[in-house]
């Protein structure tokens, strides 16, 4: 499946893609998500949000707890966005980016790959 929208930004040396997709099921989510893992493995982490419905869901993928995950997740409720999901890939650079980095980096992904929607 093909995302809508995509955007890219660099952090020192570290590589975040934003996906943006919309959704009608979280079988879609599970089988988008598997895909991702498939063609992205070198990939270190791959925190997403959606929302379908009344169902929401975050996670923060191994990233420190709600540095990932939750700013993904406020985007979408800032936007009013519904049935979509928002995954941001991240390629480690080496270079620790600390809490208010990641929430700063994850939050401008998720923030432009939603522009203009």
């Amino acid at each position: 499946m093909k995302p809508i929208k995509e955007s890219q930004i660099e952090i020192k040396k570290s590589k975040f893609i934003g996906l943006y997709y919309e959704v009608n099921s979280i079988d879609e989510v599970k089988i988008i998500l598997e895909e991702l893992k498939k063609e992205h493995k070198k990939a270190r982490h791959m925190p997403y949000a959606y929302k379908i419905g009344n169902t929401a869901k975050k996670t923060d993928d191994k990233e420190p707890t709600n540095t990932a995950g939750l700013p993904i997740y406020n985007i979408i409720e800032r936007k009013n966005l519904n049935n979509c999901l928002i995954v941001v890939i991240r390629y480690f650079g080496g270079i620790k980016l600390g809490a208010g980095g990641l929430l700063r980096a994850y939050s401008e992904t998720a923030n432009n790959v939603t522009k203009d929607l």
